[in-house]
């Protein structure tokens, strides 16, 4: 399984936390996603699935036009729901909610995130057994299911995942191996 991020979004550059926000690629992110398209041209891909989000999606079709799949949509895919801190930067958060806990303002546990993310993510692997697929995802769903994987070795508040960085899994009698991650190789272009 190649686990990809979406490619840059306006939001991104300016550190604007977007959650569920349905926020669109941005020029550099379009191209991005050519980019990681055209690493993929090579590759044998049995399908593509991406989170119903926009830059996801969007990201998943330039790869998918190489095959001519469809994109299969599914919002078990999307990043980590923030709630009322969707479309605020960091400091305006520290500065609106420094008193109130992440709960109260709607936000979904880590826990919740990561759990949704193991299981759409195996489903799929199940799905297709011993063939590759593509799954376009969002930076904090990738790193929740790394942490997972490597029992918190890689993952969350560790390590960085890029715009369209491709991570790349293996899952064999119900268990995952990490093989590479965040691959951002085919940016240097």
């Amino acid at each position: 399984m190649y686990l990809v991020r979406h490619g840059e979004t306006k939001w991104n550059q300016i550190r604007r936390i977007q959650g569920h926000s349905d926020i669109a690629l941005n020029e550099l992110g379009m191209r991005q996603a050519e980019l990681v398209a055209g690493r993929f041209r090579s590759e044998t891909i049995h399908a593509v699935y991406s989170s119903d989000l926009s830059r996801a999606r969007d990201t998943a079709a330039k790869i998918a036009e190489n095959f001519s799949f469809s994109v299969g949509a599914h919002p078990t895919l999307r990043e980590r729901c923030y709630g009322q801190w969707e479309g605020l930067t960091y400091e305006e958060i520290r500065e609106r909610f420094e008193s109130q806990d992440e709960a109260s303002c709607g936000i979904e546990t880590f826990e919740d995130m990561q759990r949704r993310a193991v299981a759409a993510l195996s489903e799929l692997a199940a799905k297709h057994p011993n063939e590759a697929i593509v799954v376009v995802s969002h930076g904090g769903l990738i790193n929740s299911f790394l942490h997972y994987v490597t029992a918190g070795e890689q993952g969350t508040g560790i390590t960085r995942i890029d715009n369209t960085g491709i991570s790349v899994f293996r899952y064999v009698d119900r268990r995952w191996e990490v093989l590479q991650v965040n691959d951002t190789d085919h940016l240097e272009a």
